[in-house]
């Protein structure tokens, strides 16, 4: 297991240099962050000092060098817009983006799989074929939509839910939490069930779609000829088959609920990384820019490494093969 995880590690390597170089490249030419950094009024002198202090009189591949080695030891520069170290924001930015992240995949998985396995159990019940229709209308609609409509009833209309912002937080050493306070988990509800929405009607519609192919093999024939409860049927061997593809999109599209949570963010004005790169695009902030794709970079290999990890958990098969594997070497 461990050179499994090592073999993972160094084939993240590539991706990250690939990543950075990306991310530099494309952001380098972005803007004048002397402007930014000086505003209007500035003496030549103070332009050239500043343009020596950033780096950027040296050649390009000289700056990218530089910027590969700084984020590798935790530093990406300073933003042009605030003036302060990008990972100091990206500190404080990320437990808000985290949080409502982990809450809309928990909110989409709690309520997506009961609902796939059911929908796949009851194929022509009545009840089945209203969730698919909520299912078509969860993904059909845009996010913002779904964010604003939220507002209006849920805010504007019963005010019963904030409408903004992350409420009252609980600092636990460099972390910050809403989970301890009652307008903390208030301000959460909405972000997370607009953010989750769509997760949660596609781990229906894989579940469903999955359990309706395992009921149709052979070895769920053979378990009903044994007389096994429908019970044990269901949960015991269709639903453990279908667990695999689900690990997958659930640890994909966590990765993509931390990576595009932006226009939620801005919807809701949740102050996570999210917002704090619409904020830096407007300014063509570029070290904030750079070190939010190489965090969503490294997201990413950290979720398929964990995916890899929990087939082996789940799917006894790979287990074998990869003993097999390693007594025939």
């Amino acid at each position: 297991m461990a050179a499994f995880i090592l073999s993972r590690i160094l084939q993240a390597i590539p991706v990250l240099l690939v990543v950075g170089f990306i991310a530099f490249a494309l952001f380098a030419f972005v803007g004048d962050p002397v402007v930014t950094m000086l505003g209007q009024d500035y003496t030549e002198a103070q332009r050239q000092a500043l343009i020596h202090s950033l780096g950027l009189d040296q050649p390009f591949f000289v700056q990218y060098a530089h910027f590969m080695w700084a984020a590798l030891h935790g530093d990406f520069g300073i933003s042009y817009r605030l003036a302060r170290p990008v990972a100091g924001l990206i500190a404080e930015r990320l437990p808000a983006t985290l949080e409502l992240a982990f809450t809309a995949s928990v909110l989409a998985l709690l309520v997506g799989l009961p609902m796939g396995v059911y929908t796949g159990i009851y194929r022509n019940a009545a009840s089945s074929r209203l969730f698919l229709v909520f299912s078509l209308i969860g993904v059909s609609l845009p996010t913002f939509l779904i964010g604003i409509l939220l507002i209006l009833v849920f805010s504007v209309m019963l005010h019963w839910l904030p409408s903004f912002g992350r409420g009252d937080v609980v600092h636990l050493g460099w972390w910050s939490t809403g989970f301890l306070t009652i307008s903390g988990l208030k301000a959460l509800v909405l972000p997370a069930i607009t953010l989750g929405l769509f997760q949660m009607t596609l781990i229906m519609r894989l579940v469903r779609s999955e359990m309706l192919e395992v009921l149709r093999t052979d070895y769920i024939k053979f378990a009903r000829a044994r007389g096994l409860s429908d019970r044990a049927i269901n949960f015991g061997h269709a639903l453990r088959n279908t667990l695999v593809p689900v690990i997958t999109i659930v640890g994909l599209q966590f990765g993509l609920v931390v990576a595009f949570s932006i226009v939620t963010e801005t919807v809701f004005q949740w102050p996570g990384v999210g917002l704090l790169l619409i904020q830096s695009i407007a300014v063509a902030d570029i070290p904030v820019m750079s070190a939010y794709l190489l965090l969503v970079a490294v997201v990413f290999v950290v979720i398929n490494l964990v995916v890899d990890l929990l087939y082996y958990a789940v799917d006894p098969r790979l287990r074998i093969e990869r003993r097999a594997a390693a007594g025939a070497r």
